[in-house]
């Protein structure tokens, strides 16, 4: 059949419409309206909002402990989905629907939640704090919230390749004296990365614009424990909202540029798992 004899299914061109109106308004609409916000400013005042030592420290403070909170889901994500798809055991089932739960649970409440059990006289805290494990507002309890709401897109990012896997080839690589932990790291884990990549991507994206829950467990206090999202509430508070949307466009900048990257590495997995 030739090219231009194929059919397409009923509805495309209506459905094609419907998906890149859909996108529009309620992505790049936006986005456009915050950068022409923020081009109100002029050049010097655009620079010197953005590039103020407040405003760099929360750039710092909201990558790296989304990227710290990225690599503890990474690993513990890693952990919950092998055991929920090779292994059966009483409540399997229930620990399943539990991973889920910080994608139904607000932002707020697990920040509340969480400042209430690491506080010095939290359920958890009482016993950290007297080791030297202080876990109080600061930068450790704010990956400790990213880390529970970045958890679920890891484990569901990588449970569909965990199944998918063929457990011949395992086999195969122990009838040829292959231990285990070669089988799972010549074997298993190069065809995981690609989703290890993803779930790491979405991990890290969510915690750059968090905000709920980390107002909980941190004192938002500058060039400590300040996050970038924060700072704009605090332009808006002060109705500057220029400025506000000058940070907004560095973090989408900077979000949008990290994202390239890991898509890229996970494009590199990709082909070197083929």
């Amino acid at each position: 059949m030739s090219v231009n004899n194929r059919r397409i299914l009923p509805g495309f061109g209506i459905s094609l419409s419907f998906s890149v109106a859909y996108l529009m308004v309620l992505v790049l609409v936006p986005l456009m309206i915050c950068v022409w916000k923020a081009s109100t400013l002029s050049i010097n005042e655009f620079w010197l909002t953005v590039s103020s030592r407040q405003a760099r420290s929360a750039y710092w403070v909201s990558v790296s402990t989304s990227f710290a909170a990225a690599l503890v889901d990474v690993c513990i994500g890693t952990l919950v989905a092998w055991v929920l798809v090779r292994y059966e055991f009483p409540g399997k089932k229930i620990m399943d629907s539990l991973v889920d739960l910080p994608f139904a649970l607000p932002t707020a409440v697990a920040g509340l939640v969480y400042s209430s059990l690491y506080a010095h006289n939290g359920w958890l805290g009482q016993f950290l704090f007297p080791l030297g494990i202080d876990t109080s507002y600061n930068t450790l309890s704010m990956i400790l919230v990213l880390s529970f709401i970045g958890l679920p897109f890891v484990v569901r990012a990588l449970q569909p390749v965990l199944e998918s896997f063929d457990s011949d080839v395992e086999e195969a690589a122990a009838s040829l004296g292959a231990n285990r932990a070669q089988i799972f790291t010549r074997v298993i884990l190069p065809g995981l990365m690609p989703a290890i990549w993803t779930g790491f991507a979405l991990t890290f994206a969510r915690g750059l614009g968090e905000y709920g829950s980390i107002v909980f467990v941190a004192n938002m206090k500058p060039f400590q424990t300040e996050i970038a999202p924060f700072l704009i509430v605090k332009q808006l508070e002060q109705f500057n909202y220029d400025k506000a949307a000058a940070i907004a466009v560095v973090m989408l900048f900077l979000s949008f540029s990290l994202l390239v990257i890991i898509n890229y590495l996970e494009w590199r997995s990709r082909a070197h798992a083929r």
